[in-house]
């Protein structure tokens, strides 16, 4: 199988929004990886890379990351949005997958008002029944539950219950299950191109070399089995992917 890194998209600008490598303890708590720790640190190593897409229409922000800091107590993704001259409030859509809190904290942020949308002007997009599963799990060490509360409270949010539909005529989405059971992916199609998120069911590039059942996902055979249909579809209809932990590639086409 030959995957090709791409670097740039043609009509479709794609900003990979990478907060770092990260190590994630059982306990899904997350220390940046450097060139002292990396060989030192247990735990899975990963990156965490939300994405925001740019068509005609949106700026869609494919999750949400950790809300990651640097030394200066600015996250790393109004960093990078700053860097490409784009405002927080230009974001038009936020696509949420799952409410991991790696995927969801940058969503949030505290101000002097208290809490508030990273991304004012959003509309937020949540599958309800993912929220009902994350709920009836209190404990679980994956979710941030006062996180999540600060979440739902936000204004401008669009609660999902169908299994797939279109969000605009760019954006599609279905349910899917695997990694969590509600778990959603995303495909942005503008001027004959498609993007495609899989989120953590397809996270790395390596999930598609090698075929295995992840025990790390609430129902890993499934999981296997989408990738597989996944690199069928990516490869008959060109689609390019997005990785979210991957530690060192971005966007791949197969």
């Amino acid at each position: 199988m030959n995957i090709r890194n791409i670097k740039e998209i043609c009509s479709m600008k794609i900003i990979p929004l990478k907060e770092g490598n990260f190590s994630a303890s059982k306990t899904k708590d997350f220390t940046l990886l450097t060139e002292e720790n990396f060989d030192k640190t247990g735990g899975i190593k990963m990156s965490v890379q939300p994405f925001l897409i740019i068509t005609e229409n949106d700026y869609i922000l494919l999750d949400a990351g950790i809300g990651w800091k640097n030394e200066s107590g600015k996250t790393v993704v109004s960093e990078i949005l700053e860097r490409e001259n784009i405002r927080p409030e230009q974001i038009t859509k936020l696509l949420l997958s799952h409410l991991h809190k790696d995927h969801i904290e940058g969503a949030v942020k505290l101000t002097e008002n208290g809490f508030e949308a990273a991304f004012p002007n959003a509309q937020i997009y949540i599958q309800k029944r993912e929220l009902d599963f994350a709920v009836e799990n209190k404990g679980n060490p994956s979710f941030d539950f006062d996180l999540l509360e600060k979440l739902i409270k936000l204004p401008n949010i669009t609660w999902m219950n169908e299994d797939q539909g279109k969000i605009t005529d760019e954006i599609s989405y279905e349910v899917v299950g695997g990694h969590t059971p509600f778990m959603q992916v995303f495909w942005v199609r503008d001027n004959e191109e498609t993007v495609f998120y899989g989120a953590d069911d397809l996270p790395q590039a390596s999930y598609l070399k090698y075929h295995l059942a992840y025990k790390s996902d609430f129902d890993g055979r499934k999981a296997m089995e989408l990738r597989l249909r996944w690199e069928k579809e990516a490869k008959e209809n060109n689609w390019k992917i997005l990785l979210y932990h991957d530690l060192d590639q971005t966007v791949i086409e197969i």
